[in-house]
């Protein structure tokens, strides 16, 4: 599995676009056959910071990601849509681990 974090700050005049291009662009991806999940989420401390998660299948599912064509599109949008160059993390998992912290009541 590849898992992968953004984070991505948008300029605050941008926001109404960007939540609609990223609304459209979390559907696209969430249909790829080899896409796990695709979410985002706005920071509840810091105004128009958003986090991307995203995993999929394997190496080939990440290949195939890049190469569509709506990729292509939101690559080309999303630099007039931030306020500065995003934070990634990337990495290849075996997959989603148990929680050692937690095991639910009985």
């Amino acid at each position: 599995m590849i898992f992968i974090a953004l984070k991505a700050k948008i300029r605050p005049e941008k926001r109404d676009e960007w939540l609609k291009g990223i609304a459209q662009y979390t559907a696209d991806v969430n249909a790829e056959p080899g896409c796990i999940s695709f979410e985002y989420f706005e920071s509840t401390e810091h105004p128009n910071e958003f986090a991307i998660l995203e995993a999929f299948k394997d190496s080939d599912a990440g290949s195939a990601h890049v190469a569509t064509d709506h990729v292509k599109k939101f690559f080309e949008w999303m630099p007039y849509q931030v306020a500065e160059r995003p934070k990634i993390i990337y990495q290849e998992l075996d997959g989603w681990n148990d929680m050692a912290e937690v095991t639910p009541a009985e």
